[in-house]
């Protein structure tokens, strides 16, 4: 049996969600595929918007402006779900645990997920470890899993617009 950590995966899902909305409930149910969850998803109605507040909940922990806030905000999370381990074997996977019934709906399963995911990194990552690109004006969500904890962009085009930006500054004083 292994224990599925929920970590790093987690929150890179939920990144990619915020940085890129799908369209609609077969959209984020691809997402989830392509960044390995195989369980099925009930639909429920209204899934779109529900896990739209799921990720807006999640944006507001990146976007807290203290560790504190951070982690009230996430705690408050994790205590609105019930996301206890369970058993389960599915998929030839071997057994292992998960953090939801078989019956949960995608926005249920991305709260705890994502919940659970988000204060593992942080905890064994770093508090800081997820901010907002700092290229102005991307607005960019960075899942910071750098050795050295030190990125502040989404990629290099950003990094490089920073660049020229503070070499312009430079020239002009």
């Amino acid at each position: 049996m292994h224990l599925n950590p929920y970590g790093e995966y987690a929150v890179l899902l939920a990144q990619s969600l915020a940085d890129d909305w799908p369209a609609d409930h077969a959209g984020i149910v691809a997402r989830t595929r392509e960044f390995g969850m195989t369980m099925p998803f009930p639909e429920q109605a209204g899934d779109h918007d529900r896990c739209r507040q799921v990720v807006d909940g999640w944006l507001a922990v990146v976007d807290a402006p203290t560790p504190d806030e951070r982690a009230a905000l996430l705690n408050a999370q994790m205590a609105g779900v019930s996301a206890y381990p369970r058993l389960t074997d599915h998929d030839g996977e071997g057994w292992h645990l998960h953090y939801r019934d078989v019956d949960d709906d995608v926005a249920q399963v991305l709260q705890s997920v994502f919940a659970v995911g988000t204060a593992l990194h942080l905890t064994t990552r770093g508090i800081d470890r997820l901010v907002r690109c700092a290229s102005q004006p991307c607005a960019r969500v960075i899942v910071d899993v750098s050795r050295n904890g030190t990125q502040r962009y989404c990629s290099p085009r950003c990094a490089s617009r920073e660049a020229v930006r503070r070499h312009r500054a430079r020239q002009r004083a």
